[in-house]
């Protein structure tokens, strides 16, 4: 009973260090994606004036 009792404890520690450590790297995934998504939305502004500057261009040029 007693080795039962051992074992579970440490099964238990392990469990506990298990999720703590998962804990951490889903905080760190978090903050991947909320970078990302903030990249993301700097690069689809940065399209859209690009394609600003690129419409306003195609107009200026002559029509043969």
């Amino acid at each position: 009973m007693e080795q039962d009792l051992i074992e579970l404890e440490g099964k238990l520690s392990r469990l506990i260090a298990h999720a703590s450590s998962l804990r951490a790297a889903n905080e760190a995934l978090r903050r991947d994606l909320a970078a990302a998504l903030s990249d993301n939305r700097d690069l689809q502004r940065r399209v859209g004036q690009a394609a600003v500057r690129l419409d306003a261009l195609i107009a200026r040029m002559p029509v043969e």
